[in-house]
């Protein structure tokens, strides 16, 4: 991924002084003294860089050198497998924070599905900032943590039916999207496909089949609406499987 440079005035990535102080606001010098976020600190601290669709953001095995917060737009994080074909780990929308890791590489690629608008900030600069500020210690052990949950509740989604995996996306993305029962999903069904780990055609199976049993309505390839969510629970209660699309 290219060096981050800063389009906007309000983004930038802090530079050290000679007496070795950053530019831009001074975080906390004491320990548990929290002036700071997570988010607060990359909105502050980080640079502003757009991608078009379908755009690289880093590579599989690439140095985890940033975290990312979406903007707007959304990402996809995946794994390309030796079949072809690909795994999608993970969505993210606006207000998702991503580029976690637990070692000093990236274990997924990250692309943009449609234009996508992030804040980037040197990791090296959030666990600075975290060593001098318990909130943002606990928010980035938090952020962590969740990518782990998710790690693994995806393997746990791989196990149910074709069905299931399905009904529990489209809930959590109803949840995540809109607040109402209509949802415009930002990405193509073979993402979808490719997340549930499932082919084009059963997802497109799945759907009409719950469009035929009133569950939803399809008024688009891309727009989805929940006519019965307690139909849709009650299929998704049947696994008693937690879902986790994000880490956000």
């Amino acid at each position: 991924m290219m060096k981050p440079e800063s389009s906007s005035a309000n983004f930038r990535i802090n530079a050290p002084r000679p007496n070795g102080q950053t530019v831009g606001r001074t975080p906390p010098t004491q320990p548990g003294v929290s002036t700071y976020s997570l988010a607060r600190a990359i909105e502050e601290m980080g640079t502003a860089m757009s991608f078009p669709r379908d755009a690289e953001i880093y590579r599989e095995s690439n140095p985890a050198s940033y975290l990312y917060k979406v903007v707007s737009g959304t990402v996809r994080t995946f794994k390309a497998l030796n079949n072809g074909r690909r795994q999608i780990r993970a969505f993210y929308l606006p207000g998702d924070i991503f580029g976690v890791e637990t070692g000093p590489e990236h274990a997924f690629s990250a692309e943009a599905i449609i234009e996508a608008k992030l804040l980037v900030i040197e990791r090296k600069a959030v666990v600075a900032l975290a060593a001098r500020d318990n909130d943002v210690a606990r928010q980035l052990w938090s952020l962590t943590s969740r990518e782990l949950r998710h790690s693994r509740n995806h393997v746990l989604l791989l196990i149910q039916s074709a069905q299931e995996r399905v009904v529990g996306f489209l809930l959590e993305m109803a949840d995540r999207v809109s607040a109402a029962d209509e949802i415009e999903l930002p990405m193509p069904r073979q993402d979808i496909a490719d997340y549930l780990g499932l082919t084009i055609e059963t997802v497109s199976r799945m759907m009409t089949h719950l469009e035929k049993r009133a569950a939803i309505a399809l008024p688009t390839s891309r727009r989805v609406v929940l006519r019965s969510r307690s139909a849709l629970n009650r299929t998704n209660a049947e696994s008693g499987v937690p879902l986790c699309l994000t880490t956000s």
